[in-house]
């Protein structure tokens, strides 16, 4: 054996000096360029959780373009958990075939079809949150099916995972596996912020990054769960939470305060409406999680404010950032590309009460004069300067724009 060591030694040296390693760098190229602002779509689980079907997917799709939805700039159509039943012979997914009778493509190519796209869900763990076929060792062959059923977007769940498990390694792996694929895929970390994501979802190739425990359908803060549990989250919880990491946010890599909740009946039509633009000046993705079938006038015009989106979808790509706090009242602002900025002023508070936003507070100085323009009633307000204020209602925001 011995004659041959140089020979061994020799193709070691090759393959360490002369052929290039593969990278992640190298190995993302297939998806660089994907959710450069944060996306924007419908999920079923918010309102549907497992009742799952063809039929409710192609009539969210046809929703989505008849509401006006798609050209406020909603893309993606995403089936959530309950799709998958068990693996075949050849360990490849199989989807639920009373469900889906036609298989997974047949729903994709439609949607494709309405010039939307489309995305599917599964899990890091053995099983899904419903205790559906996970994601654990299938990495690459599921990606390879994905793929081939004509996936856009993935959303990677965090339940049943092992203890020793490190979620880093996870979704660098599932991020890798999609990209072997060949085909550019969005993808969508959802691991509650168990393990702060911001800090590394980004480098594993990560577009969007879960922050919290998942979003109810509800204003107020942390409450204990029916069996004693911690917990769930309403509106002002996750923003609390989501407070301190805007910096980790930016094109391509965005933090995820979870899906929104407008018009699933638990908040008054003011609470959604500063549930929407608090997620807007949070530069957070705009994921819709109620019936577009039967939208009430007033949510449609929640979710398809084209000013408010704009804020969320400006290209700079900022997270807006808690400016000011003063017991109930907070002023939050968010730089834009064309150097104006977006300011929100929330009062969580149960009477209305006046707020304002100091020029200082924002990043102008105080002399500075500057239009401003109310975005929910799309009126310029005139020119100030020092300062803006208004008054707010319980549990509102008046969102604008002042632009120097």
């Amino acid at each position: 054996m011995t004659r041959h060591f140089p020979v061994a030694v020799a193709i070691f040296l090759f393959f360490l000096f002369v052929v290039p390693i593969p990278t992640f760098a190298q190995q993302s190229s297939v998806s660089s360029g994907l959710a450069l602002t944060p996306p924007m779509g419908w999920n079923t689980w918010n309102k549907f959780g497992c009742n799952v079907s063809d039929e409710l997917v192609r009539g969210m799709a046809d929703a989505m373009v008849k509401s006006g939805m798609k050209d406020a700039g909603y893309q993606y159509v995403v089936i959530d958990d309950c799709w998958q039943v068990s693996r075949d012979g050849n360990a490849n997914i199989v989807s639920d075939s009373k469900r889906f009778p036609n298989g997974i493509k047949a729903v994709a190519d439609y949607v494709h079809s309405l010039g939307l796209k489309f995305g599917i869900y599964s899990d890091a763990g053995m099983k899904t949150c419903a205790g559906r076929p996970g994601g654990l060792g299938h990495e690459y062959q599921d990606a390879v099916m994905y793929a081939s059923w004509g996936v856009d977007y993935l959303k990677y769940d965090w339940c049943h995972t092992y203890k020793t498990q490190d979620a880093k390694a996870s979704y660098a792996n599932m991020r890798a596996a999609l990209d072997a694929s060949g085909r550019p895929i969005v993808l969508s970390i959802c691991e509650w912020g168990t393990h702060q994501p911001w800090l590394w979802g980004e480098e594993v190739g990560g577009n969007l990054w879960r922050t919290t425990g998942d979003i109810q359908d509800r204003w107020g803060g942390k409450e204990k769960w029916p069996d004693g549990g911690c917990c769930s989250n309403g509106v002002l919880a996750i923003l609390d939470e989501q407070a301190e990491i805007g910096s980790y946010a930016g094109p391509g890599h965005w933090n995820d305060p979870d899906m929104l909740e407008v018009g699933n009946g638990g908040m008054t039509t003011t609470e959604y409406r500063a549930h929407f633009s608090l997620w807007a000046i949070l530069a957070a993705p705009l994921i819709a999680g109620n019936d577009l079938r039967s939208m009430t006038p007033e949510i449609r015009d929640i979710l398809t404010n084209k000013e408010v989106i704009a804020v969320d979808q400006d290209p700079l790509g900022r997270e807006g950032q808690r400016v000011s706090k003063d017991g109930d009242l907070e002023v939050w602002a968010k730089q834009l590309k064309d150097g104006s900025r977006a300011v929100l002023l929330l009062n969580r508070g149960s009477s209305p009460q006046e707020i304002s936003a100091t020029w200082e507070a924002i990043g102008y100085p105080a002399h500075l004069s500057a239009a401003v323009r109310d975005l929910w009633a799309h009126k310029d307000l005139g020119k100030f300067t020092e300062k803006f204020s208004a008054s707010v209602e319980s549990h509102g925001v008046v969102v604008v724009t002042v632009k120097p």
